[in-house]
């Protein structure tokens, strides 16, 4: 009897031995790295990372208030995204949240813990006073060097201009004093010697 009890240990035990190679296959890692970012007065996003060699096909997100059994649970398949956002979250609250991979064989163990807090709305606005102070300080800057230099441009403008029509007068000009200099040398030097031989033909 001990013998037949042994020979059938020994026939089930590659039968053990592949059943364990089974399940180590669809066991998976948690997620590692789970990080809260742009974290919102009523949404956040949470990050993770997973070992490449597991075979992941979606994720699976818990999410609670601190201090209440309410849960929300998000999951998706078929995906290989490592972010998912966080919405309808209330102001000035506390959330804790477990990441999950998930594979053909079923759930990876949750992630440790995440723990992190909303602000709220005047804290929001506060923090984005100082940015937009600055946007709006900025904003008057550009506006005053661009009256700066359009002023310039205009004056440079009128100067051109009126240049230019300084110098279309003198060009006008410059023909009618050559005229009067010309007409002034004729007749101040041809009447002395025909006037003094008719003279002297006269007399």
């Amino acid at each position: 009897m001990a013998k037949r009890g042994l020979c059938a240990a020994i026939a089930l035990l590659p039968l053990g031995v592949l059943a364990l190679s089974v399940r180590g296959e669809t066991l998976l890692s948690a997620p590692l790295n789970v990080t809260i970012r742009e974290i919102e007065v009523n949404s956040a996003v949470v990050t993770w990372e997973i070992l490449e060699s597991d075979p992941v096909i979606g994720f699976a997100i818990t999410q609670q208030k601190k201090d209440v059994r309410m849960l929300r649970f998000i999951q998706e398949v078929n995906t290989t995204t490592r972010s998912c956002a966080l919405w309808d979250l209330d102001e000035d609250t506390e959330y804790i949240v477990h990441v999950q991979s998930i594979s053909m064989g079923g759930s990876s163990p949750p992630s440790e813990p995440v723990l992190f807090r909303t602000p709220k709305e005047s804290e929001k606005l506060a923090s984005q006073s100082p940015g937009e102070e600055e946007f709006a300080h900025a904003t008057q800057l550009r506006a005053g060097e661009l009256i700066i230099i359009v002023v310039v441009l205009v004056m440079w403008a009128g100067v051109i201009a009126l240049f230019c029509r300084q110098y279309d007068i003198i060009k006008d000009n410059e023909p009618n004093n050559n005229k009067d200099k010309a007409k002034n040398s004729s007749e101040c030097s041809t009447p002395e010697h025909p006037q003094g031989g008719l003279l002297r033909s006269n007399v």
